[in-house]
């Protein structure tokens, strides 16, 4: 008979002339208290009751090495009753001077285009970011930094429940929608999933560096706008 401990749970061997059997003395609780804890987030077990401790907990985030370079983390703004959410990929420099999504030249341009359609983020929008800290010199979050930080998305989106979630660019269509999203192509259409509705578009930044885009980009924002007409949202 050998005795084995594998991850925390005692293994005895039983050998006889023809067959092994493998007994369980402990609990198999302790194998998931392994796979729960070592493998999952710790957010994934607090069961958030409202925005305020949600906001505030992760305002005290350090799960990851960009709350060593933040000033501020960028929560997101709106209103939390709104049923349609934006989703950029993160904080630039002035986002993260201020502590609020989009306020650069790209918020500028975003919201322009959204009051033209009757849309305003402190009204009848909420918008958020995958990672809530600004990248140092504003490069692309890391695939690990925004395993880190999804979770606080995750439960923005539980309690706002939107019906349609518009994501800001490659890197949110990517992580929201599908990997290996072709934003240039598929900006514009809208996924299903559950009861959720999920556009790309291109980002407003993107749209900065190539003013030619900016017609056909509206264009999203228009058919945004027809589908929350078509729903009946405002």
């Amino acid at each position: 008979m050998y005795y084995l401990p594998v991850f925390g749970v005692s293994l005895y061997l039983l050998r006889e002339k023809k067959f092994r059997c493998i007994l369980v003395s402990k609990c198999i609780l302790s194998i998931l208290q392994f796979y729960l804890f070592e493998f999952f987030e710790e957010s994934l077990f607090i069961m958030y009751k409202n925005w305020l401790d949600l906001e505030n907990d992760c305002k005290n985030c350090s799960k990851c090495s960009l709350c060593k370079t933040r000033k501020n983390l960028v929560f997101g703004i709106g209103n939390k009753e709104s049923k349609v959410l934006f989703v950029g990929e993160g904080p630039g420099e002035n986002e993260d001077l201020i502590g609020e999504p989009f306020v650069g030249r790209a918020g500028k341009l975003l919201d322009e285009m959204l009051s033209k359609i009757k849309l305003y983020r402190n009204k009848n929008i909420y918008i958020a970011n995958i990672v809530k800290c600004r990248p140092p010199n504003n490069r692309d979050p890391l695939d690990e930094e925004q395993e880190k930080c999804i979770n606080w998305l995750r439960w923005q989106f539980k309690f706002i429940r939107p019906k349609i979630v518009v994501c800001l660019g490659r890197i949110a269509a990517a992580k929201m929608i599908k990997p290996g999203i072709k934003i240039t192509r598929e900006h514009g259409t809208f996924f299903k999933k559950g009861n959720t509705l999920f556009m790309p578009t291109l980002h407003p930044a993107a749209l900065l560096r190539n003013p030619n885009l900016k017609p056909e980009a509206f264009k999203d924002y228009l058919k945004l706008k027809e589908q929350t007409n078509t729903l009946g949202m405002f």
